[in-house]
């Protein structure tokens, strides 16, 4: 499996506070639900439709403050584990960072390996100015 690492975006607010946010699937349907077709929530469950993929998830592993740990449950053509992890520096000073593990194929190489490190930077980025905006 390869391992793209984001890079490392603070968040002004307490681990605990974003623990709660991220890890449940229903917490993030006000800040999806547009963006994506037929999504579909519950606590350790999601569904919803991206360029013409039916992609589901499920957390796999939670431990607060620090980890949220998610895989796919079907519609994704490759394997793989994201992990969004957090480091409390200081009562209000949390650092976040992505981490995914894929097993891409040839097909998937070409097609969209040299894209994903980029777009692993943006997520986490969005992310962070989402979270140091409101929740």
């Amino acid at each position: 499996m390869k391992e793209y690492i984001s890079k490392q975006h603070q968040i002004l607010r307490p681990a605990d506070q974003i623990y709660m946010m991220i890890s449940r699937f229903d917490h993030l349907t006000p800040a999806l639900q547009d963006k994506v077709e037929e999504w579909q929530a519950d606590e350790d469950h999601c569904s919803f439709k991206a360029k013409g993929f039916n992609v589901k998830l499920k957390i796999d592993e939670k431990i607060a403050p620090k980890h949220v740990k998610i895989v796919g449950d079907g519609g994704i053509p490759m394997d793989f584990a994201f992990w969004i992890q957090l480091h409390a520096v200081s009562e209000c000073d949390t650092r976040m960072r992505l981490v995914l593990h894929a097993e891409l194929n040839m097909m998937m190489k070409m097609m969209i390996g040299s894209k994903i490190q980029g777009a692993l930077d943006q997520i986490a980025e969005g992310m962070a100015n989402a979270m140091n905006g409101q929740f």
